[in-house]
């Protein structure tokens, strides 16, 4: 069993305050580690909801992944997570990531997102152990800045989400783990340590400890009505990455290479998709071993393991189901049944 990643359950903006403290409550009876939150533009702020999370749980610890500084200076996102620790008892986790080029350009310029990161990085980072900040970044700066009131503990754990190899040397140089978000493919968790442990090699620090990885999943009675259930939303997510990602094609390629899929039928499968056909047909069931976790209670259990082999140590579901309940449901019970046999 010491292969099986930590479970966590990855909520966003798109669901109101008042279901994902149900849902957090129902993780938290489950055995879940965490619940996640994406913040998309345009959608909720998930504070309102990350805070409804800790008031409704007593265990669970409240992950935001992401924020990034384009939208939110990094001296804001201190605060709001030093509140938040503060109101969970210790339990807030920060993730920071540079955001996504296409929606950040309609806001902001989106340059030098790097930099941007390193800057928030380093300065959230200080604010939430206590320090007083004097940092002055090429993107954003912090001069002679504390907060101003106590925290919940010594710091926060700060992770951050990585895809390109520069992205992921900072994570190493920086943080305390690092956030794989959805479709990247089993064996990129591999590689991605491997290029974040060269990073903290080179800062002198000890390796991230944390890896977590986003993936959508579908639990079902019938193994190829889950895998089929699943891969509409892999199509409609492929489709979008592609698109946001236009600009970054070392982002494109994180999501194909090394997912068994070659680029030939990665592309005639999205085309065939984007002209109408089905993404049950159009799609293999290659996209959704590479980019899902799908099946039975226990096959999903086993796909879990495998993401715990290549590194992952703690799984963050998206539950594309009406009754996520229910799936949560299923996987503690096989889990329970596991450690029984």
């Amino acid at each position: 069993m010491t292969d099986l990643p930590r479970l966590a359950i990855r909520l966003h903006g798109g669901i109101d305050s008042r279901r994902c403290a149900a849902l957090a409550r129902h993780a938290e009876a489950c055995g879940f580690n965490s619940v996640w939150f994406a913040e998309n533009p345009y959608q909720r702020g998930v504070l309102p909801s990350a805070t409804a999370c800790a008031i409704a749980t007593e265990r669970i610890n409240i992950g935001i992944g992401i924020f990034n500084p384009y939208n939110r200076h990094p001296t804001l996102m201190a605060m709001e997570i030093g509140a938040l620790d503060e109101i969970s008892d210790g339990r807030a986790m920060l993730g920071i990531g540079s955001g996504v080029p296409e929606w950040i350009n309609k806001i902001v310029p989106y340059d030098k997102p790097l930099s941007g990161l390193r800057d928030a990085a380093l300065i959230a980072r200080s604010l939430l152990s206590g320090e007083a900040v004097s940092h002055e970044g090429v993107k954003f700066s912090a001069r002679g800045v504390k907060l101003e009131f106590n925290l919940a503990r010594d710091r926060v754990p700060l992770y951050l989400a990585a895809m390109a190899d520069r992205s992921l040397k900072l994570c190493g140089e920086l943080a305390d783990g690092l956030i794989i978000g959805n479709m990247c493919p089993p064996s990129y968790t591999r590689r991605a340590i491997k290029i974040m442990n060269e990073g903290a090699k080179k800062a002198g620090r000890p390796v991230p400890s944390e890896i977590v990885k986003y993936i959508p999943c579908v639990v079902r009675s019938d193994s190829e009505a889950a895998r089929n259930a699943v891969k509409p939303a892999i199509a409609a997510t492929l489709a979008a990455y592609w698109e946001l990602y236009k600009s970054a094609p070392n982002v494109r390629s994180t999501i194909i290479d090394d997912s068994g899929i070659s680029a030939d039928a990665f592309i005639g499968a999205m085309e065939r998709a984007a002209d109408g056909e089905s993404a049950t047909q159009a799609l293999s069931d290659s996209f959704v071993a590479a980019y899902a976790v799908a099946g039975t209670a226990e096959e999903c259990f086993e796909q879990c393991r495998i993401l715990g082999r290549n590194g992952v140590t703690e799984l963050a579901l998206s539950f594309l189901s009406d009754e996520p309940e229910a799936d949560m449901s299923l996987f503690s019970e096989a889990i329970a049944a596991r450690h029984h046999a």
